[in-house]
């Protein structure tokens, strides 16, 4: 029988690759063996419980952490452990912290335009060059908030700071999108409308977004996976479906090795 043409599904390169991934943290081993491949312009989420080392993970994919064995690499830039690779990789990622690591003698403007602080020509004239500012205030409209961008940000309430904080990521223009528990700080709400926004621009603009969360409602909202750890492993990788009650109980209250 003669061959046919067929349409082969190709799937695209991982956006982020762990192989094995080992990470020791004050002489004790925190994550072990642990081996992701994450798709572009996808929302995961790791989940577990406090001290599982959701945030070593974070730590690792952003290069902040170096690991005992195994490695991180990222799409067009490479392995972490390289350091032109680990520089390219941390020009296209950004991320939100919990606890927003905002000067409030600053506007909410100025604190946004940090997050360019480390692609700005060291001999760039004073004030940030207009281009600059311009994708600071898009930045800030994305969140809902072009309206503070003069304010200090001693002024704001939690949520608008939590707000200014995702501005200061988004400002990068990323390709990877890490939060370490971005929502924590803002009431129920306010978490659930920042992530749907997330989830936009992942679905948008092709962002791929990894987020470190404990609110499982809300992961099951966003996530396209919930990855879950338990004794520095993954003990759930699958859609936010075939996460029930008994996979949410075996995560938070692992028996005993």
């Amino acid at each position: 029988m003669p061959c046919t043409n067929a349409a082969l599904t190709l799937l695209p390169p991982a956006a982020v690759t762990v192989d094995r991934l080992t990470v020791r943290r004050g002489g004790r081993v925190v994550l072990r063996e642990v081996s992701l491949a994450i798709a572009p312009g996808t929302v995961t989420v790791i989940a577990g419980p406090s001290g599982v080392g959701k945030t070593t993970l974070m730590g690792a994919l952003n290069g902040l952490l170096r690991p005992c064995g195994g490695s991180v690499a990222m799409a067009g830039a490479g392995r972490l452990d390289e350091a032109g690779a680990l520089r390219e990789a941390r020009r296209r990622t950004a991320t939100i912290f919990q606890d927003h690591a905002l000067i409030d003698r600053l506007p909410a403007i100025d604190n946004v335009l940090l997050g360019l602080a480390d692609i700005r020509h060291p001999l760039s004239p004073l004030p940030w060059p207009r281009s600059m500012r311009e994708r600071a205030a898009h930045a800030l409209d994305q969140v809902g908030l072009l309206g503070k961008a003069t304010t200090r940000t001693a002024h704001l309430s939690g949520g608008e700071r939590q707000r200014v904080g995702i501005a200061r990521a988004l400002v990068r223009q990323p390709r990877l999108l890490l939060g370490d528990e971005p929502f924590a700080s803002v009431d129920p709400a306010l978490a659930r409308r920042l992530g749907e926004e997330v989830r936009r621009l992942a679905a948008q603009d092709g962002l791929t977004v990894i987020l470190a969360l404990h609110q499982m409602h809300l992961a099951r909202a966003l996530a396209d996976r919930i990855v879950g750890l338990a004794h520095g492993q993954v003990a759930f990788d699958g859609p936010p479906a075939a996460f029930d009650d008994s996979a949410e109980a075996a995560l938070f209250h692992p028996a005993p090795r």
